[in-house]
């Protein structure tokens, strides 16, 4: 069964993941990029090349979704996927089932500062960036000859949230990242604890593995590394042609330093209800 990392992009969903990662697949607690590959990410396009569709539409790999997560779940082994896919239905293709799924993580950031984050990967601007959040047929696209083998919708950040939080089908945990940021030790705890309920894990927490954890994935650390051998996720700058650094400010990306008043009011009002919600503002 499948344990979903899920969040908007550049919502905090690589260092959830490496927390995850070493804390699972690490032996001796350290950690390296290396381990991130132990938690895929689905869909993309390894799952469809075998196909013999033509999938001209970015849509047509959705009719697969839930054949290949019963492939992924007949070992009967408990797997976490990362997914940036809003749960939606497609076409009248589900994402997800209850027979495919265990339970779910799902990070969530303040949208305002999801914007600078935004414009930094994807190279647009501020305000091409608050238009993809409000997007509300945004998804991530992958082709390769000419097919369509990697897809993501997103929606726009406000269904995207409401899409995950508001689910009833499978138990679903919400993480701030701002929590995590935080109080990395007890928010961390927190999602180790709904691990262990959902997997019916007779394994007793392991604190002092936890806190290693914790210090391996603290951001500069990550950013160190990442200076020091690169990041496979990190995307190419389309002038220079060199690697864009994928972990960029961390808390340093603050909105209040970073956007005008006037994006700061309209995300204000276009996001208000989920800002409110989870009190990102009064």
């Amino acid at each position: 069964m499948i344990i979903w990392l899920s969040s908007y992009p550049k919502s905090g969903n690589t260092w959830l993941r490496s927390l995850i990662a070493n804390y699972f697949f690490s032996e001796d607690s350290k950690f390296n990029f290396k381990l991130l590959n132990q938690i895929d990410s689905f869909p993309s396009p390894r799952f469809f090349r075998g196909y013999e569709d033509k999938f001209e539409k970015p849509e047509d790999t959705s009719r697969y979704w839930i054949t290949e997560q019963e492939k992924i779940n007949s070992s009967n082994k408990v797997f976490f996927f990362k997914t940036h896919n809003a749960l939606c239905k497609i076409n009248g293709n589900r994402f997800t089932n209850e027979k495919n799924t265990l339970g779910a993580i799902y990070i969530m950031r303040d949208p305002r500062n999801v914007v600078s984050s935004i414009s930094n990967h994807y190279q647009i601007t501020t305000e091409e960036a608050f238009s993809f959040m409000k997007d509300k047929q945004k998804g991530i696209v992958e082709i390769e000859n000419k097919r369509f083998v990697g897809f993501q919708p997103l929606l726009s950040w406000d269904l995207h949230i409401k899409s995950w939080t508001e689910n009833i089908l499978y138990p679903t945990l919400i993480i701030k990242y701002e929590d995590l940021v935080i109080d990395t030790n007890n928010t961390f705890l927190k999602i180790l604890k709904f691990i262990k309920k959902l997997t019916k894990s007779k394994n007793e927490i392991d604190y002092k593995k936890l806190g290693k954890v914790i210090e391996n994935c603290r951001f500069d650390n990550l950013k160190k590394m990442e200076n020091e051998e690169g990041f496979a996720e990190a995307i190419v700058n389309k002038k220079t042609g060199k690697k864009i650094s994928f972990f960029n400010l961390g808390i340093k990306n603050n909105y209040k330093n970073l956007l005008d008043n006037n994006l700061k009011n309209r995300i204000n009002n276009d996001f208000g209800y989920y800002l409110k919600k989870y009190k990102y503002i009064n």
